[in-house]
């Protein structure tokens, strides 16, 4: 066996291979983005600019936003079909309601302690004060409040479909837009009402269950040309926005990314070392869907990414992960949500010479807690931010200030966000006695992309047979490890 086996390479046939490192997708990420930014900084340098783009400019740009539309594409039936099945996985659960309320308490702990750090760094490097910018910005387009977060929980239609149509001298263009939020409380509803009917909704819930597996396929294909669509964001991102965007707002960017790194590399790590833990097995199994995450900009698009490494690398039972995942990805924003408008409202306060006193920080704080699912069913950061300005009550206005760099920005909130989804998951696992560490401690492979066939089988195989919550959790981590 071993001479027939090891006969191709002696003589020759097996033609050229790739070295194993270079079939890692984090390598291949990697790769991609100092492509990026090579070809990126060559369209800026040759005269590329955001209105009027030279050939390389609109190239990065075409790829860019073709991958996000792909992406985007699939968000609607992925996160329908993701939460009635996850809230249907409950029932092999014997402690869901635990589960559920432990998940939302780590979110809040998370979240406060990133809002924390966010309003430290505000107070202690003054972002806003003497920045050399002139003006006072334009107000948003989009403006969060809590009276349109709670309107917004009702769905105007069965998909939480919207429509807006622009008039301009060319014509009206009219672009349909979903509002997640809307979507998740149909999903919820719908699944909750799926369990209260029984073994009439069995066919139904077979079906969703059947409709998630080709969602899911189809956005596999989707991210593993994840290293194309990273140099077109990539090199996009620096054609139109350069390392020279940052000018005079390069202290506030400094201080959000250094509050980012402290939540990644410092609050993350101290959670996942004091629950018993190795750090180095959290980030090996989380790094590739943090990766994405940073180019894509997008938690929801990033989603099936992250429940594959939090059940595959993280040991995290399918049936909790299947839930836990896809609500962190639409509420569980610690770099978006607690970070970014700490530091922004800090800035926007100083830039225009108000004195915040103790009680403006805690509604900062109460506002960064509670308020991640108003900016759900829309474009996150900006519109979380002007829910924290209107509450304290400063300028709208001062939003437009920081818009240049939001982009530049956005990649780094993206990333930490998709690390506290899968981190919180696998903490609560770990707390409950769930969590596989034989898996989670497993060496990786550097792929997250392992056998889905052998999955399939493997799924099918224990399909129909019945048994504990546990040894349903057992049979999903079984396959996993296939």
């Amino acid at each position: 066996m071993s001479t027939s086996s090891s006969t191709p390479t002696s003589s020759g046939t097996s033609g050229f291979q790739l070295p194993k490192w270079a079939g890692s997708f984090g390598v291949q990420i990697i790769a991609a983005l100092i492509v990026g930014l090579a070809l990126g900084l060559l369209a800026k340098y040759t005269g590329s600019t955001k209105e009027a783009p030279n050939a390389l400019g609109a190239t990065l740009q075409t790829i860019g936003s073709s991958y996000v539309a792909l992406l985007q594409t699939a968000v609607v039936p992925l996160i329908f079909t993701a939460v009635v099945s996850s809230i249907s996985n409950l029932r092999e659960v014997s402690n869901a309601a635990r589960l559920a309320w432990n998940t939302l308490l780590w979110f809040a702990i998370t979240s406060l302690i990133a809002v924390l750090i966010g309003i430290g760094l505000g107070v202690l490097l003054q972002p806003g004060a003497n920045t050399g910018i002139t003006g006072e910005g334009e107000a948003p387009g989009k403006v969060g409040s809590w009276w349109a977060f709670l309107t917004g929980l009702f769905p105007k239609n069965f998909l939480g479909l919207g429509a807006s149509t622009t008039v301009a001298e060319t014509g009206a263009t009219t672009s349909v837009s979903f509002n997640v939020l809307q979507i998740l409380v149909i999903a919820i509803a719908v699944g909750i009402a799926a369990l209260k009917v029984g073994k009439a909704a069995e066919p139904f819930l077979n079906f969703t269950a059947s409709a998630l597996a080709v969602i899911q396929k189809v956005l596999w294909w989707i991210i593993r040309i994840a290293p194309l669509g990273t140099v077109g964001l990539i090199g996009n991102a620096v054609a139109v926005y350069g390392w020279d965007t940052i000018g005079s707002l390069g202290k506030f960017a400094i201080a959000i990314y250094v509050g980012l790194a402290l939540v990644l590399f410092v609050v993350y790590p101290v959670l996942v070392r004091s629950h018993g833990l190795s750090v180095k097995q959290y980030f090996t199994g989380v790094w590739p869907a943090v990766q994405l995450a940073f180019v894509s900009r997008s938690s929801i698009g990033t989603l099936p990414l992250t429940q594959r490494v939090t059940e595959r690398s993280l040991g995290v039972p399918r049936a909790y992960a299947s839930f836990a995942v896809p609500l962190g990805a639409t509420t569980k924003m610690d770099g978006c949500a607690a970070i970014y408008p700490a530091i922004a409202a800090i800035f926007v306060a100083q830039f225009f010479g108000i004195q915040l006193d103790f009680t403006q920080y805690l509604l900062i704080a109460l506002v960064s807690v509670l308020g991640s699912a108003a900016t759900a069913g829309t474009t996150g950061a900006v519109v979380m931010l002007t829910l924290t300005l209107s509450t304290l009550g400063l300028p709208l206005a001062g939003v437009g200030l920081l818009l240049a760099i939001d982009p530049i920005l956005d990649m780094g909130r993206t990333a930490v966000n998709v690390a506290g989804q899968a981190l919180v998951p696998t903490i609560v696992a770990r707390r409950q006695g769930i969590l596989d560490e034989s898996l989670y401690n497993a060496p990786r492979n550097g792929s997250p992309f392992v056998d889905d066939d052998a999955d399939s089988a493997a799924a099918a195989e224990t399909t129909g047979t019945t048994g504990t919550g546990a040894d349903a959790a057992g049979r999903e981590l079984a396959g996993a490890k296939a």
